[in-house]
């Protein structure tokens, strides 16, 4: 397949784009600064992709360049619409309104361009913490300004996409985690015990969804092919261990201690704070012996990724 993405230099964004190449499908890859804007991680993840796909620099999505980029190719079988705005997105006055607008810029004339290269779809990447995703406390409402964006954009693609008689998938994203990512919860961890600590659990009741981003990657490319292949509108909900917080804690500590050569331990705090829903789970455990997945090679990998970068 010939395949559009935006939003590669992001974490999840580089595994889709490595797992879709390495499934045999030309990838072209846009982003909305150029390759000596990035720095840390993201830079590393920008320069990995060098080798992948064809990268196309200041070419936001809507944008002129853009819109160049889709009419000068002989055809497109599928648009994956991953980027989004996340500058701050921690923030509670993270702007929801203006990051859909961003998110979505020119999205009509964007699919009249497609439809002239005879694309067969698009393919939307959703969050588990937009409203009306996943499942856990009711009601199913947007966990935070950056999921109320995430919800936005999602609606306003659909519409977008009926009215273009385009078949959109939809592909929602748990909570992620592995080499490239950025430093986070995990992250946290393996510093942590590589710097001889004891790990903090403060929010040890949450009821979370952790995805190897590996084996996510691997279940992303193939739903893209079934969305080419089937022109449908499909959803999936990919999910893998859930479980609390404390408990995935207590996993990745398990599994890291022989791997980095450490102790890995942990204090479990009681948990003071519930800012967020206590249970928020994706539903569609993925099946990673299909997929080709190997578990024990996925935490080596994690573990040579937290002894070269995590110190």
């Amino acid at each position: 397949m010939r395949i559009l993405i935006t939003g590669a230099s992001s974490f999840t964004g580089y595994w889709f784009v490595r797992a879709l190449a390495e499934r045999g499908h030309e990838v072209v890859a846009t982003f909305r600064r150029e390759p000596g804007d990035y720095d840390g991680v993201r830079a590393a993840r920008v320069a990995a992709l060098e080798r992948l796909c064809r990268r196309v620099w200041r070419c936001a999505f809507g944008s002129a360049e853009f819109l160049n980029l889709v009419l000068a190719a002989r055809q497109w079988d599928l648009l994956c619409v991953h980027g989004a705005e996340a500058s701050g997105y921690r923030s509670p006055a993270f702007d929801a309104v203006g990051a859909a607008a961003a998110n979505t810029t020119n999205v009509r004339a964007v699919l009249a361009a497609l439809g002239e290269t005879g694309v067969k779809a698009v393919a939307a990447t959703g969050s588990v913490f937009e409203a009306d995703e996943g499942e856990g406390d009711e009601p199913v409402e947007a966990v935070s300004p950056y999921g109320l964006s995430k919800t936005l954009t999602w609606q306003i693609l659909r519409y977008f996409c009926t009215e273009a008689r385009l078949p959109l998938g939809k592909w929602t994203i748990p909570n992620p985690f592995g080499p490239f990512e950025e430093p986070r919860f995990t992250t946290y961890l393996a510093r942590t015990w590589l710097a001889g600590g004891v790990a903090s659990v403060r929010t040890p009741d949450y009821v979370r969804d952790n995805v190897p981003v590996t084996l996510l990657a691997r279940a992303y490319a193939r739903f893209a092919e079934e969305l080419v292949t089937s022109r449908l509108a499909i959803r999936r909900h990919p999910s893998y261990y859930r479980g609390t917080q404390g408990e995935f804690t207590e996993l990745v500590a398990a599994a890291m201690e022989p791997r980095l050569g450490v102790p890995c331990r942990l204090r479990v705090e009681r948990q003071q704070e519930f800012g967020e829903p206590l249970v928020r789970v994706n539903t569609e455990r993925l099946d990673g012996a299909a997929l080709g997945w190997d578990e024990d090679r996925a935490w080596d990998e994690l573990a040579e990724w937290y002894l070269e970068h995590a110190r």
